[in-house]
């Protein structure tokens, strides 16, 4: 099999398939993790989504994420963190919706345990000391998304091959057996469409429509510092974020910390095209934004910043699972901005297609072609 795209799902895709006994060729036009990978800050979230099919395939990625990080010490290599995630709330208002939101989720399987006011500072602190209260989600972690990319790929020895665009599809009738690139043609039983945020481009070459569009993303990134932040703390405007449709700059703080002492502060998100020009007032925003829940970064010195792009499909689901259009084809893209915390179970579930097993989610909702043909 042929796996296009060498990100964090790619991989994940790349050792469940040769887990499974499958022999996998990566292709990739750029560098390992180069892509929407390199740009993230690592999450594996079950507290930003609302129950259906999306946590569902979060719960699955958080339980095999823990099963690789227990394996001959690969966890330690992309340093996985079960640190957990706090959220919080700035009016009481806030905190009800929190645990409205939370009712539901534990419904799904989800441990969520109310934060008073009072006891914010045991968990964080160096929190604002005016925040109304808070949710904490121990099965929140977090790893290092290219070194998690990197080791994934480097388990499943299989055969990656970087600088190598993708140009065409092989086809034998109306099914899909290889891939044709800038480097030669090259066979396969099967193709994974794992590119990203250009899935949709990828999808197009063997005539299915996917629409995935790019959402740009910034994050902070602070000097060295002893350890400040223990979780990975975001506000709770951050989840309506996640769902929003609107094309224009929004954003909401999401602070942790990381071993090398640095901070990420995020999350923005605006659709503006491949656009990657740096946005002084989306950063700024979200300086603030962090700044008013940790006050002490006030005083702290960013070093840098970085952007990324989110590959966004109009329902807010990831496209997973065998193309009835295009026999031959499976898709592994559109996960937005959760693709790093839902790869585990991405590449799972694409092994168990890949060899006719019975997948342990139902990928109907998110077959490929549920989209309208004239979706702009």
């Amino acid at each position: 099999m042929v796996i296009v795209g060498a990100g964090v799902v790619g991989a994940a895709c790349a050792y469940y398939a040769a887990r499974a006994g499958l022999t996998v060729t990566v292709v990739e036009r750029g560098a390992v993790a180069g892509g929407t990978t390199g740009a993230g800050e690592g999450n594996l979230l079950v507290s930003d989504k609302e129950p259906g099919p999306e946590l569902d395939l979060a719960l699955l990625s958080s339980a095999l994420w823990a099963e690789l990080a227990a394996q001959d010490g690969i966890g330690a290599s992309f340093e996985y963190e079960a640190k957990g995630g706090l959220v919080v709330a700035e009016t009481e208002e806030g905190v009800a919706g929190l645990e409205e939101l939370a009712a539901r989720q534990r419904a799904a399987g989800v441990d969520a345990a109310p934060v008073p006011a009072a006891d914010l500072p045991g968990y964080e602190p160096n929190l604002a000391p005016d925040l109304a209260g808070g949710m904490f989600y121990p099965q929140d972690a977090q790893v290092q998304p290219m070194l998690a990319a990197a080791h994934l790929l480097r388990a499943s020895k299989a055969e990656v091959r970087t600088g190598v665009t993708v140009t065409g599809m092989l086809r034998d009738g109306d099914r899909v057996t290889g891939v044709r690139t800038d480097r030669g043609d090259l066979g396969a039983g099967a193709v994974v469409n794992a590119a990203g945020t250009w899935g949709g481009e990828v999808a197009a070459l063997a005539g299915a429509h996917v629409p995935i569009l790019p959402r740009r993303g910034f994050i902070l990134v602070t000097e060295p510092l002893p350890p400040l932040i223990r979780h990975k703390v975001y506000a709770a405007e951050y989840v309506a974020n996640v769902a929003s449709d609107d094309e224009g700059l929004e954003s909401s703080a999401v602070v942790e910390g990381t071993p090398s002492g640095t901070i990420l502060i995020g999350a923005s998100r605006e659709r503006v095209g491949f656009d990657r020009t740096l946005s002084l007032p989306a950063l700024r925003r979200l300086a603030r934004q962090a700044i008013r829940l940790f006050p002490v970064l006030g005083d702290v010195a960013a070093i840098r910043a970085y952007c990324g792009f989110r590959p966004y499909c109009p329902d807010h689901l990831p496209v997973i699972g065998p193309d009835p259009r295009a026999d031959g084809l499976i898709h592994a893209c559109g996960h937005e901005g959760a693709g790093i915390g839902l790869a585990a179970a991405t590449g799972h579930l694409i092994a168990q297609s890949l060899t006719g097993a019975r997948p342990d989610l139902d990928l109907a909702p998110f077959r490929p072609d549920r989209f309208p043909e004239n979706h702009e």
